[in-house]
């Protein structure tokens, strides 16, 4: 296996500039056509446009149009100049428009004009800190260039306390995110009397990220400051603004429950935009192994920094980034004299980190950045060539938005992107019609999700008493109201409902996540104490566990201790030649079934079960080879979940006719749920982390969450592998979950197409090129595998889905 990678691993001669020439993308993407022509599945080139352009109206104050032309902006872009006009006609506004057509001046405009008129107030919301303090820093630029008197501060975690009384009383726009709303403002809202009876504006950024269970909580949170608004005498006009979703207004007026004017043509110019779809090199063709992702996206990163341009890679895990900045580092930052020219940007780094990355991409002082998607919105790092995806981030739209970071000078760019072996990478990439053709995905909420409803609704009972026969939404709050009554958090006096409880329920309550808490990571090197990250909860067990490799710019640091419960990890500096990757098991049980029906020779069900996730050990993977070196245990508690799901079973007699034994049934169902996992994340346009699929027994028995390495097993109580005969019940089940408490409405949907997505599975399998089956249909098969003859696992994923389809009997 080696040899055979080495075979693959090229070198970059021809592809660089001469000395002291600087390429673009569409000079690289040329080159790289020519050179890996054999790994490109798809070409496509998005030709530059002209600008449309609009004269600044002449209601704009005076003031504001010198800032403006102070700062180089002589005319607006169309799109801004309609932002402009709705604005001022009172609506409520969506601009979706492409990463950097200039949509921050679309509230700009209106949100300065009414401060400068005297009194209004604006409540600007983004989804992270990095953007928050972007754009406070954009509106003190534009204040000082006309000296505009407007004051803007940013109000989030890190707002120094006194400094908090001051931001409330004297701030004209305050920009802060969903979090600081739903946990510090809205709950001391009478601290802000000021600011809410004033209050004109709120501006929404980046609403395309709101969606899923995150954009569920955030609907609730725009319902509460809706009503406190209301209580001081303000409606305000929301500005919404996106990246290309393919709901922009259905999504817009989903998040604020009124009519939105949406704003979708884009008038800023742009320069050419090549996109290649690359799949790695086939280096096992009967299994149907490919070589890395990782090493395809650190070869054209490299190819891209020796031609002088300046790139981002997009990685999907922490861990990943890591990896992948260690890999560039060792080729250019190995002189500890010279200035880091790569960079690593993610969630858990100390904000001066993140901070210090932004500026130095910003400035030119570094020529490669590795992240996650932390960086796929608007932060500004200046401006880029290339942008290279390592990995299908899950959707068209969020494809689109990181390949817009290139490009931002109108300068041809260049995005790659480099599929992995995942399912629905290798569909994608060997699908490129699907790519070329799709629309971007619809953004999804529930905001009647009755755990979702409940916490909000007792939120909102803190900040407010609810009257008899008040709307909570569209909702009738009075059953949850009654309920609360019950657990003694309020108090019915005559016609309201009062909280009575000491308790601060938004406090407990987390937008983003299932578990409250982040781990903090102390660094005890050297005998000294120090916070040098910190990490979620929900990755917490994955990443954290005695023994783990934690990386921090590449450098790494052995978890040696982790309190649970104090919510701390204590790391130290080590020097090891590998990485850690976690094992874990997921065990499903039914607890009630809503809905059942034929499923060929067999059946399917929607219904409410119960999975319980163990992170039972991990193996060490050596650099560069990647082949495993050891295994260590981990025991941490179990992570314990109700949601809701849709499965599918065979009886016992069909699966005795069928399968010449229980493993080859259990192999057979472990390909289906392969393929029924890729089809259906495309066919409700899921997001990859809100949909998870299980492959088990019915009874409950545990099952490897991870992808098959080989034969499947099933696990007993412990997780320790049972032969089949063992197992008393033996009845293989597919389920696909909502990976949240009570579900996020994803299985309803799938329900309804169970029988389509069966069908699409079915063509996944038979029409993919592999002989015994490949991780672009049934997950990786083994050598072993290949003597079986018809009893691949393929051909038994294939005998699976035939029986599960309507048509079977046909």
């Amino acid at each position: 296996m080696a040899q055979a990678l080495a075979r693959h691993d090229d070198d970059e001669r021809g592809l660089a500039p001469t000395q002291g020439t600087r390429g673009d993308g569409d000079a690289l993407a040329r080159a790289l056509g020519r050179r890996y022509a054999d790994r490109i599945t798809g070409h496509y080139t998005l030709p530059g446009r002209e600008g449309r352009y609009a004269p600044i109206p002449d209601d704009v104050p005076a003031a504001l149009r010198a800032a403006l032309h102070a700062r180089g902006i002589e005319r607006l872009y169309s799109h801004q100049a309609q932002a402009w006009e709705a604005a001022r006609a009172g609506e409520h506004v969506a601009v979706v428009t492409p990463t950097a057509s200039g949509k921050s001046l679309c509230y700009t405009l209106p949100v300065v004009s009414a401060a400068m008129a005297g009194g209004a107030k604006a409540l600007y919301l983004f989804p992270t800190k990095a953007l928050a303090q972007d754009q406070v820093a954009e509106l003190l630029d534009l204040n000082r260039a006309g000296e505009l008197g407007v004051k803007a501060y940013t109000f989030d975690g890190d707002t120094p306390g006194d400094a908090r009384q001051a931001i409330r009383l004297h701030g004209d726009i305050v920009v802060s995110n969903p979090d600081m709303l739903h946990q510090a403002i809205l709950p001391h809202h009478t601290k802000w009397a000021q600011f809410f009876e004033n209050l004109r504006y709120v501006v929404i950024d980046e609403i395309h990220t709101y969606r899923g269970v995150f954009g569920s909580h955030v609907a609730n949170v725009l319902r509460r400051l809706k009503r406190v608004c209301a209580f001081y005498g303000a409606n305000p006009q929301f500005i919404l603004c996106s990246a290309t979703i393919g709901n922009p207004q259905a999504h817009a007026q989903a998040l604020i429950e009124a009519p939105v004017r949406a704003i979708v043509e884009s008038g800023a110019p742009s320069g050419d935009k090549h996109v290649l779809l690359w799949n790695p090199p086939v280096v096992n063709a009967d299994l149907g192994l490919r070589a890395s992702a990782r090493s395809q996206s650190n070869r054209i990163a490299r190819i891209a920094i020796k031609a002088g341009l300046k790139i981002l890679v997009f990685a999907q895990t922490r861990l990943m980034v890591e990896v992948l900045t260690k890999y560039l580092k060792d080729v250019f930052d190995h002189d500890p004299r010279k200035p880091a020219r790569i960079r690593a940007y993610r969630g858990g780094y100390l904000p001066t980190e993140r901070r210090e990355a932004e500026r130095a991409m910003r400035d030119g002082r570094i020529d490669g950045i590795v992240a996650t998607s932390a960086l796929e919105l608007g932060v500004d790092i200046g401006s880029l060539d290339v942008v290279v995806l390592n990995g299908y981030p899950g959707s068209v739209a969020a494809t689109w938005q990181r390949f817009g970071r290139a490009g931002r000078r109108q300068q041809p760019s260049l995005g790659v992107l480099v599929a992995s072996s995942q399912p629905l990478d290798q569909y994608v990439v060997r699908h490129p019609e699907f790519f070329a053709d799709s629309p971007p995905e619809h953004a999804r909420i529930a905001a009647d999700q009755p755990l979702i409803l409940f916490d909000h609704i007792r939120c909102a009972s803190f900040e407010l008493p609810f009257r008899a026969g008040e709307g909570y939404g569209p909702i009738d709050p009075q059953v949850y109201l009654q309920a609360l009554s019950e657990t003694g958090v309020l108090h019915q006096e005559g016609e309201r409902w009062e909280w009575i409880a000491d308790s601060y329920p938004a406090n407990a309550v987390s937008l983003r996540s299932v578990a409250d808490g982040n781990f903090v990571v102390v660094d005890r090197s050297d005998g000294r104490q120090a916070i040098i990250a910190e990490v979620d909860y929900s990755a917490a067990a994955l990443t954290l566990y005695e023994g783990a490799i934690h990386m921090i710019q590449s450098t790494p640091y052995q978890v040696e201790k982790l309190d649970w419960d104090g919510r701390k990890a204590y790391v130290t500096r080590t020097h090891v030649d590998y990485y850690t990757d976690s094992i874990d098991y997921t065990k499903l049980k039914v607890l009630e079934r809503f809905d059942g029906a034929a499923a060929g020779l067999g059946d399917s069900h929607h219904g409410e079960v119960h999975v319980v996730r163990r992170v039972a050990g991990y193996k060490k993977i050596r650099y560069y080879t990647h082949e495993n070196i050891g295994y260590g245990p981990v025991n941490l508690p179990d992570q314990e979940l109700h949601t809701t799901a849709v499965w599918w079973q065979l009886p016992q007699a069909v699966l005795r006719s069928a399968f010449a034994s229980r493993q080859d049934a259990l192999d057979g169902f472990l390909g289906a749920g392969h393929a029924l996992h890729v089809v259906a994340t495309v066919a409700v346009m899921a997001d990859a982390r809100d949909l998870q699929k299980a492959v088990g027994n019915g009874d409950g028995a545990w099952f490897a969450s991870a992808d098959r390495n080989g034969r499947g097993q099933l696990r007993g109580t412990e997780g320790h592998a049972l032969a089949p005969v063992e197992v008393q019940q033996f009845v293989p089940t597919v389920y696909l979950y909502d990976n949240f408490p009570g579900g996020v409405g994803l299985s309803e949907p799938l329900w309804t197409r169970q029988a389509e997505l069966l069908q699409r599975a079915a063509e996944l399998v038979q029409r993919c090129d592999c002989r015994a089956g490949c991780p672009a249909c049934v997950g990786p098969a083994l050598a072993a595998d290949e003597a079986d003859g018809a009893a691949t696992p393929k051909a038994l994923a294939q005998q699976v889905l035939a029986l599960l389809c309507e048509d079977a009997e046909a």
